[in-house]
């Protein structure tokens, strides 16, 4: 019998669709309707069914790594969510490059900021293709997913047969999804036929046009054509930890490295040690893993702003929960879970978001998952304030029982666990012989996970910045990543932090 803390791997590919279209400003299906459009242009062009697979696994994903380089996107654009969305609506047509010289890399001619924003996302979607155990040409096209039939894509190292058939026919799906709704059909394939043979190879194009129209009409049917469970291959039905999703959230703001799983962990040694029995604490801990899904659709610069936040940015925070529970009618594995966890900002008093539930309207292991997202918040920094030390949290804690925010019980459980040792964690892997990280490569791990640059890694651990590149090279080599974004999503799937 499955571990009841792990999901079915198409489970959490939709989970991660799911966010990554929040991420983008997209509605909750645009990948869902993006898989399927992609899927059928594959078929369409005679695709081996393994291409088919995983045409549809890649537009699933293709948004995967945007939680990993949103910080990098709010400081190039400000709102890292409405400007991705903006990004995907321009109908700005791309004139085709003139031939390169062969192998020869544009990335001279791209913006830095792009080329590491691309370099970030690009390796957390691929990693995540790998440790779900995905094929081969899903992980190849989703590496190289901003690249471009023409060479002008970034950053810019591939052109033509190069690029994997799967990341074209996702662009193009992505296109004809995107324009399709927002200006029309007709208008659609006019920007997908101003893009052939510079995005996307133009016989992928003239192959579809003939059927997008019957595609559409399928598409936005009353009982859309969602591919389900049933209809997926074995490896879909694989199981994954649930931790993956979490730790994928937290990428998108470095002060929440762990975050998910700190507040998963507490709500399910705080109901075991209140006495709910086994399947309540498993849920419990899943829906702590996942209570932040919502968090996608709220750009970094409201995150990291200071409170008290003005009422527009209040408005979208309180939208967070109610994205959590909209992933519930979504994720068939996950409904019960994602309904739990969209209560973890509500209060017994009514006071909390979205929904202004009270008293006995919330359910108990929800009760747990809320009083621990708030004991974690006050325990961790901010970009502007301090973490509260136990002393005062503990008061704070206090305070919203006395105040009718929390049941007694459920706090006095939580403190009990908190108080006196940190929340009980899963075995980390054993390292492995020469590829193991020394206690001080850990340490600067540790570090950069969180955001931390050089200088302060360097004045937190006493040495010197080169000391700090030094060991931050051996990490990227031993971990076999080139980002601090998939250094620290490898290192929470293993355990090291």
């Amino acid at each position: 019998m499955p571990d009841d803390t792990t999901i079915a791997v198409f489970d959490a590919i939709r989970a991660l669709a799911f966010i990554g279209d929040l991420s983008m400003g997209q509605p909750t299906d645009h990948s869902l309707r993006t898989a399927w459009l992609a899927g059928m242009i594959a078929t369409q062009v005679r695709c081996a069914p393994s291409q088919v697979e995983a045409a549809r696994h890649v537009a699933l994903l293709r948004w995967s790594g945007c939680t990993a380089n949103a910080q990098e996107f709010a400081d190039f654009m400000d709102d890292d969510v409405q400007g991705r969305q903006a990004m995907l609506a321009s109908q700005k047509p791309r004139a085709p490059q003139q031939q390169q010289q062969q192998h020869q890399p544009r990335s001279a001619a791209i913006p830095s900021a792009m080329l590491d924003m691309a370099s970030i996302h690009c390796e957390i979607a691929g990693d995540i293709a790998n440790t779900l155990g995905l094929l081969p040409d899903t992980e190849a096209a989703l590496r190289a997913i901003f690249e471009s039939y023409d060479g002008g894509g970034v950053p810019g190292l591939l052109q033509g047969d190069e690029v994997p058939l799967a990341t074209y026919v996702v662009a193009l799906a992505s296109d004809l999804e995107i324009f399709s709704r927002l200006y029309g059909l007709d208008e659609a394939l006019t920007l997908a036929r101003g893009r052939a043979n510079s995005v996307y190879p133009g016989a992928l194009v003239d192959a579809s046009t003939p059927h997008v129209a019957t595609w559409m009409k399928t598409l936005n049917a009353p009982t859309p054509p969602w591919t389900d469970a049933a209809e997926q291959p074995a490896s879909m039905l694989q199981r994954v930890g649930l931790e993956l999703v979490g730790d994928v959230i937290d990428l998108k703001l470095p002060w929440m490295t762990g975050y998910s799983r700190r507040v998963a962990q507490l709500a399910r040694d705080g109901s075991a040690h209140a006495g709910l029995d086994e399947a309540l604490c498993h849920r419990t801990y899943k829906a702590g893993l996942i209570h932040g899904i919502g968090r996608a659709s709220v750009p970094n610069a409201i995150w990291n702003a200071p409170e008290p936040l003005p009422a527009s940015s209040l408005e979208r925070m309180r939208l967070v929960p109610y994205w959590t529970s909209r992933a519930a009618g979504q994720i068939d594995g996950l409904a019960a879970e994602a309904e739990i966890a969209s209560f973890a900002f509500e209060r017994r008093d009514g006071s909390g978001y979205f929904r202004g539930r009270s008293g006995t309207a919330m359910p108990l292991e929800a009760q747990f998952v809320a009083a621990a997202e708030r004991w974690v918040a006050l325990r961790t920094r901010r970009p502007w304030r301090a973490e509260f030390s136990e002393a005062e949290a503990l008061g704070c804690m206090k305070e919203d029982v006395e105040a009718g925010r929390f049941d007694r019980n459920v706090v006095d459980a939580l403190l009990a666990v908190a108080m006196s040792r940190a929340p009980s964690r899963s075995a980390a892997p054993q390292q492995r012989g020469e590829q193991a990280l020394s206690e001080r490569e850990l340490e600067v791990l540790r570090c950069i996970s969180k955001g931390e640059n050089t200088k302060e890694v360097a004045r937190a651990l006493g040495i010197s910045p080169r000391t700090v590149r030094t060991h931050v090279e051996r990490v990227f080599l031993k971990l076999e990543c080139s980002t601090r974004a998939a250094a620290t999503l490898k290192a929470a799937t293993r355990g090291l932090i």
